[in-house]
């Protein structure tokens, strides 16, 4: 009820397109900046442990796809509020 009218008045108001913008921006940032976390951490506990690079990476990939995941389902909710 309160996104509905949120949305009513920033289309009203031609910010829309603004918060679209500056959401599938926010979240293309948090996804590159957490994903490069995760490659940097992994990368310091192989250099730690070799023996168990093949867990680490495994374990990197999933993370990591996880987070995409995320932020690709951001950036279709802002487009969706930018064309409907």
């Amino acid at each position: 009820m309160l996104l509905a009218v949120l949305l009513q008045s920033a289309a009203a108001a031609g910010l829309g397109k603004l918060g679209a913008a500056l959401g599938a921006a926010i979240a293309v940032i948090g996804a590159g900046i957490g994903i490069g976390k995760i490659g940097g951490s992994a990368m310091e506990a192989i250099a730690r442990q070799p023996e168990a690079a093949g867990d680490i990476r495994m374990n990197m990939i999933i993370i990591a796809a996880l987070v995409e995941g995320v932020a690709l389902i951001a950036i279709i909710v802002c487009l969706l509020t930018l064309f409907l």
